[in-house]
């Protein structure tokens, strides 16, 4: 399991469901799509247990759910690269 600084070890859903895994591959592709500004951090708990794994996207306040896979999280970096939200993931 991961450890997170100051929180002891890594639980809940989106954990369980690898959620953790994305951060170096995001992180990547903000790199390749050359998307400028760009910062990653991991919340402890986003509190939408039955859409995760999560993420939110800021200042836009974008919120995705169900990111089953890295096609989900191309398809989200792709939308962002062009300023647009990826509707398909979007947390209403």
């Amino acid at each position: 399991m991961r450890k997170f600084s100051g929180f002891g070890e890594a639980q809940g859903v989106c954990n369980k469901k690898g959620g953790a895994q994305y951060i170096p591959y995001i992180e990547e592709g903000l790199r390749d799509r050359e998307v400028e500004g760009a910062m990653i951090s991991m919340a402890g708990c986003l509190k939408v247990c039955d859409r995760g794994p999560a993420m939110v996207i800021y200042p836009q306040n974008w919120w995705y759910g169900n990111l089953n896979g890295e096609a989900a999280v191309d398809e989200i970096l792709d939308a962002l690269a062009e300023g647009k939200p990826a509707e398909k993931y979007l947390i209403a």
